[in-house]
């Protein structure tokens, strides 16, 4: 349960218990509370619903209205033998949020999941509302986003993933989500469902620190 839906819930109940204890029965109430101690009760908890509502609408927001650059593009070889990104290039300079964009062959029947490893070398799973990347008729992209500083060197690494692997990532990221904390994964968490199949190396054109 996200801590958004914890703080709508205490508002709820602060103010369940401001009406219960004024509600009369048989001609009396409970009156366990000053008036002036269930007035402000009462407002507390219409605060923290809307607060709460406020914060879980923006933490949910569809990714699809995000409206992300593409970087440069690598000609594609027909036929295409193997996941592979398109866009961005190698060394490319990159926005803070582009569109990672990829091919796959027809044969392929596996996730793919982008992962960005930053200086700090830990692995971050990238994923539009979908988690996953959108694969269809041969193409695939998701959102990437960067959170450092500007000349920072990041590795986009492609990984193919089996379900359980799949599923591994889809957790970490909306446990990532729930916390609002990203701590990134070690190399050694990245389950062996999960295959490398491709990498470029791209630099940060701007400081994206505590955009995202």
């Amino acid at each position: 349960m996200s801590s958004e839906i914890i703080i709508i819930i205490i508002g709820a109940v602060l103010i369940l218990i401001a009406i219960l204890d004024s509600i009369r029965i048989k001609g009396t109430s409970l009156d366990l509370m000053d008036m002036k101690l269930k007035i402000p009760l009462a407002l507390l908890g219409i605060l923290l619903i809307f607060y709460g509502a406020y914060a879980y609408g923006v933490a949910n927001y569809p990714g699809q209205i995000e409206r992300p650059v593409m970087g440069s593009k690598k000609q594609i070889e027909y036929p295409v033998k193997s996941v592979q990104i398109v866009s961005p290039v190698e060394n490319d300079s990159v926005k803070c949020r582009i569109l990672s964009f990829g091919v796959y062959p027809e044969s392929h029947v596996k996730d793919i999941w982008v992962l960005l490893k930053p200086t700090d070398n830990l692995y971050y799973p990238q994923s539009d509302h979908t988690n996953t990347s959108h694969k269809r008729n041969g193409e695939w992209q998701v959102i990437t986003r960067f959170g450092g500083d500007k000349g920072e060197k990041y590795d986009i690494i492609v990984y193919e993933a089996d379900s359980e692997a799949s599923q591994f990532f889809s957790a970490t990221i909306q446990k990532w989500n729930e916390m609002r904390l990203f701590p990134g994964l070690e190399l050694n968490e990245i389950p062996e469902g999960a295959k490398e199949v491709d990498r470029i190396s791209v630099y940060l054109q701007e400081n994206c620190r505590g955009v995202y």
